[in-house]
């Protein structure tokens, strides 16, 4: 499946020292785009150990994570406004 997450982490004392680890996470299984922003093919087991992994850091009382499932990225339609830095593009 094809999945978009973004996360805004309150950025608190104990948020500041959240934030990196949650970043390293995502990194792991999905591609960085933009702040907050992750994108990537991920296989459901993946899936599954990321939102695992991050149940351990976010807080459900203050921070959240959201992620939009589609089953391939091109049953999705991308609109840039500014720079359009694709960093998914297959292209070189």
């Amino acid at each position: 499946m094809y999945v978009i997450l973004v996360y805004d982490i309150v950025t608190d004392d104990k948020g500041k020292k959240i934030l990196p680890k949650v970043f390293k996470i995502c990194k792991k299984y999905l591609i960085h785009i933009q702040n907050s922003v992750f994108e990537g093919d991920i296989s459901r087991p993946n899936a599954l150990a990321l939102k695992k992994e991050l149940s351990v850091y976010i807080r459900k009382d203050k921070d959240s994570v959201i992620m939009f499932h589609t089953r391939e990225e091109r049953w999705l339609d991308k609109e840039f406004l500014g720079v359009a830095d694709d960093k998914t593009s297959n292209f070189l």
